[in-house]
């Protein structure tokens, strides 16, 4: 039982310490929101640091996890 136990432990342990901060990412086109889907860990830095590439070619600016 105490092993039983232990391992309930291990697994919370690495289960919360995995976890990565995502977020819902969008971009503003014309007053509208373009939503491009969450995004997590270095994929969330990322494409808040350089944006979004649009199909026009356009590099928008991208905002992550606020309250639309």
């Amino acid at each position: 039982m105490k092993k039983v136990g232990t391992l309930l432990v291990v697994m919370a342990f690495i289960g919360f310490t995995s976890c990565e901060k995502c977020a819902e990412c969008h971009y503003d086109m014309g007053g509208t929101e373009v939503e491009l889907g969450e995004y997590c860990g270095d994929d969330l830095k990322a494409i808040e640091d350089a944006g979004y590439v649009d199909s026009s070619g356009a590099t928008q600016e991208v905002h992550c996890g606020e309250d639309h």
